[in-house]
Protein backbone atom coordinates (compact mmCIF):
# COMPACT_ATOMS: atom_id res chain seq x y z
CA UNK A 1 0.00 0.00 0.00
CA UNK A 2 2.68 2.18 1.19
CA UNK A 3 4.49 2.07 -2.53
CA UNK A 4 0.90 2.85 -4.38
CA UNK A 5 0.78 6.01 -1.83
CA UNK A 6 3.81 7.09 -3.13
CA UNK A 7 3.35 6.77 -6.34
CA UNK A 8 -0.29 8.49 -6.28
CA UNK A 9 1.60 11.49 -4.13
CA UNK A 10 4.26 11.89 -6.82
CA UNK A 11 1.48 11.94 -9.39
CA UNK A 12 0.17 14.82 -7.67
CA UNK A 13 3.07 16.95 -7.31
CA UNK A 14 3.77 16.82 -11.02
CA UNK A 15 0.39 17.71 -11.58
CA UNK A 16 0.76 20.26 -9.51
CA UNK A 17 3.81 21.84 -10.80
CA UNK A 18 2.36 21.76 -14.04
CA UNK A 19 -0.55 23.91 -12.95
CA UNK A 20 1.36 26.57 -11.15
CA UNK A 21 3.37 26.44 -14.37
CA UNK A 22 0.84 27.38 -16.12
CA UNK A 23 -0.49 30.27 -14.05
CA UNK A 24 2.77 31.75 -14.96
CA UNK A 25 4.89 30.76 -11.08
CA UNK A 26 8.60 29.89 -11.29
CA UNK A 27 9.32 26.51 -9.67
CA UNK A 28 11.91 27.66 -7.28
CA UNK A 29 12.58 23.99 -5.17
CA UNK A 30 10.95 20.73 -4.21
CA UNK A 31 10.90 18.10 -1.80
CA UNK A 32 12.78 20.89 1.03
CA UNK A 33 13.16 18.54 3.62
CA UNK A 34 13.64 20.37 7.00
CA UNK A 35 13.00 17.30 9.74
CA UNK A 36 11.07 14.15 9.83
CA UNK A 37 7.76 15.53 9.85
CA UNK A 38 8.49 18.75 7.93
CA UNK A 39 9.21 18.64 4.19
CA UNK A 40 7.90 21.39 1.76
CA UNK A 41 6.62 19.93 -1.85
CA UNK A 42 6.72 22.47 -3.72
CA UNK A 43 8.59 26.38 -3.00
CA UNK A 44 7.34 28.70 -6.01
CA UNK A 45 7.49 32.43 -6.84
CA UNK A 46 3.86 34.19 -7.64
CA UNK A 47 4.73 37.66 -8.60
CA UNK A 48 7.21 39.52 -5.63
CA UNK A 49 5.75 36.10 -2.93
CA UNK A 50 7.53 33.09 -2.24
CA UNK A 51 4.63 30.24 -1.71
CA UNK A 52 5.08 26.97 0.36
CA UNK A 53 2.78 24.16 -1.34
CA UNK A 54 1.41 21.54 -0.06
CA UNK A 55 0.42 18.93 -2.06
CA UNK A 56 -2.64 16.44 -1.27
CA UNK A 57 -3.32 13.98 -3.59
CA UNK A 58 -5.87 10.86 -3.08
CA UNK A 59 -7.61 8.39 -6.01
CA UNK A 60 -11.17 8.85 -4.74
CA UNK A 61 -12.67 10.74 -1.53
CA UNK A 62 -14.06 7.26 -0.43
CA UNK A 63 -11.44 8.60 3.19
CA UNK A 64 -12.54 12.08 2.73
CA UNK A 65 -11.37 15.08 0.68
CA UNK A 66 -7.60 15.45 0.41
CA UNK A 67 -7.76 18.71 2.23
CA UNK A 68 -8.83 17.24 5.44
CA UNK A 69 -5.70 15.57 6.15
CA UNK A 70 -4.03 19.27 6.53
CA UNK A 71 -4.29 19.85 10.55
CA UNK A 72 -2.59 22.65 12.74
CA UNK A 73 0.30 21.21 13.67
CA UNK A 74 0.97 19.85 9.70
CA UNK A 75 0.80 24.07 9.04
CA UNK A 76 3.05 24.66 11.74
CA UNK A 77 5.58 22.20 10.60
CA UNK A 78 5.63 23.44 6.54
CA UNK A 79 5.50 27.35 8.50
CA UNK A 80 9.05 26.37 10.42
CA UNK A 81 10.37 24.47 7.23
CA UNK A 82 9.37 27.81 5.18
CA UNK A 83 10.90 30.06 7.72
CA UNK A 84 14.63 27.51 7.06
CA UNK A 85 14.34 27.37 3.95
CA UNK A 86 13.79 31.61 3.28
CA UNK A 87 17.04 31.88 5.24
CA UNK A 88 18.84 29.82 2.65
CA UNK A 89 17.59 31.54 -0.55
CA UNK A 90 19.11 34.45 -2.68
CA UNK A 91 15.59 34.61 -4.40
CA UNK A 92 14.25 38.07 -3.92
CA UNK A 93 10.32 38.21 -2.03
CA UNK A 94 8.37 40.41 -0.37
CA UNK A 95 6.05 38.28 1.16
CA UNK A 96 6.00 34.64 1.46
CA UNK A 97 2.74 32.52 2.24
CA UNK A 98 1.67 29.08 2.46
CA UNK A 99 -1.04 27.43 -0.13
CA UNK A 100 -2.38 24.00 -0.15
CA UNK A 101 -3.35 22.16 -3.71
CA UNK A 102 -6.05 19.27 -3.47
CA UNK A 103 -5.57 16.40 -6.88
CA UNK A 104 -8.49 14.12 -6.45
CA UNK A 105 -8.14 11.33 -9.10
CA UNK A 106 -5.70 10.28 -11.54
CA UNK A 107 -7.47 9.76 -15.05
CA UNK A 108 -8.89 13.15 -14.86
CA UNK A 109 -7.83 14.55 -11.98
CA UNK A 110 -10.02 17.28 -10.06
CA UNK A 111 -7.41 20.31 -8.86
CA UNK A 112 -8.58 22.76 -5.87
CA UNK A 113 -5.95 25.35 -4.71
CA UNK A 114 -6.51 27.17 -1.65
CA UNK A 115 -4.14 30.22 -1.13
CA UNK A 116 -2.78 31.91 1.81
CA UNK A 117 -3.37 29.41 4.68
CA UNK A 118 -3.60 30.92 7.63
CA UNK A 119 -1.92 29.17 11.12
CA UNK A 120 -4.92 30.59 13.41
Amino acid sequence: MKNKNKEVGKFGEKTAQEYLKKLGWKILDTNFHYSRYAELDIIAKDKDSIVFVEVKTRSTNAFGHPFESINHKKLENIFKAGLAWLKTTKEPYKNFRIDVISILGQENPQIEHLKNISLN
